[in-house]
């Protein structure tokens, strides 16, 4: 269990609800740019705005990554090219083949499967409760995704698989973001995030020779989408973590699917069938009862390795400017959760 000392004043719980909320609104973006615009152009477009938007970071980003363990390196890599780059591009070419629903509910699995790649990746230990957890949201899943269950059309099966796919691949990216935290401030894993995806992106297009133009009247709405459900959403979010326990984050991520199933069906003419309800609301459940054991049981699904629970503060020289402090010496090791950088230090 979470000691209460833990939730004490400053709890950001429902700071990650409105950053998931913001999330949640992105399909009402992103499905009429799909539909217009090959997937890739948009996400490569989209990249473009929030390079721009974290441009003045970037050189101080990159020499702090100069500095890093040849681990965190590769992890930044991966975070860029797959958690940013190919997973936004599977998502967005998700839209192109399925509902306005399917992809972004069918991204709730993110939790679940994080959970699995933290074993893998961060030595946690998954106990024999886990799959209680897991398989009635993967039949959720599946129920979700397809009006007819036992009928799977080619289509709704590609849809699917690309949602899933931009889900396991942004899971991916939360273990590994967890992990360069030892290294990075979160505002340079941001900045890396967005320049590594951005030239995997170019690269993308040039291989496959996809038209990068977007016509004028798409600018506004593209720009949008970049600053609110992009840059504001991942900022609110990444603050909020700095102050709330991770299982609370993740019952606050919730706003996500409910926002996005609301958004889908009051504006985007989505519907969704009965089996589709009972796999929605199979997704939904799991996840929730998955956060509250974590939070409240004496034996967890899964036990963290103490040896992943420290980091470092961030010391970048260039982050102190940056808030117009004095240059102080790094100090010593903190545990996760204990916030990074206290708030009266935060710029205003």
């Amino acid at each position: 269990m979470i000691p209460l000392a833990s939730r004490a004043s400053g709890d950001r719980t429902w700071l990650v609800a409105v950053a998931a909320s913001l999330w949640g609104f992105s399909g009402l973006l992103r499905e009429p740019l799909a539909r217009q615009l090959p997937a890739l152009s948009v996400v490569l477009a989209e990249h473009v705005v929030l390079m721009l938007l974290v441009s003045p970071w970037l050189i101080p980003a990159v020499r702090s990554l100069a500095r890093c363990s040849a681990r965190t390196k590769l992890a930044v890599l991966v975070i860029g090219g797959g958690s940013s780059a190919l997973a936004t591009t599977l998502f967005t070419a998700a839209f192109r083949l399925g509902d306005p629903i399917t992809p972004q509910v069918l991204q709730k699995l993110q939790p679940a499967l994080a959970i699995v790649l933290a074993a893998v990746l961060l030595g946690e230990r998954v106990s024999r409760r886990f799959p209680l957890f897991a398989v009635p949201a993967v039949v959720g899943a599946w129920l979700l995704a397809f009006p007819d269950p036992l009928g799977v059309q080619p289509r709704g099966l590609a849809a699917a698989a690309l949602a899933t796919g931009a889900a396991a691949l942004w899971a991916a990216g939360t273990v590994l973001g967890r992990m360069v935290s030892a290294e990075l401030s979160f505002l340079h894993v941001t900045t890396l995030r967005f320049s590594v995806g951005l030239v995997a992106l170019a690269t993308f297009a040039a291989a496959t020779r996809t038209p990068v133009t977007v016509p004028m009247e798409l600018v506004p709405r593209l720009v949008l989408l970049a600053a609110v459900p992009g840059l504001l959403a991942l900022a609110l979010y990444y603050h909020a973590l700095r102050r709330t326990p991770a299982s609370s984050a993740a019952l606050a991520e919730l706003a996500f699917p409910l926002t996005a199933a609301v958004v889908g069906l009051t504006i985007l003419d989505g519907h969704l069938d009965a089996s589709q309800w009972t796999g929605l609301t199979l997704v939904l459940a799991s996840v929730v009862l998955l956060a509250l054991h974590e939070n409240r049981s004496s034996r967890p699904a899964v036990r963290r390795d103490p040896r992943t629970m420290t980091v470092r503060p961030p010391s970048s020289p260039d982050l102190a400017r940056l808030r117009g402090q004095p240059l102080m010496k790094a100090k010593p090791a903190v545990t996760a959760t204990r916030p990074l950088v206290d708030d009266d230090q935060l710029p205003s």
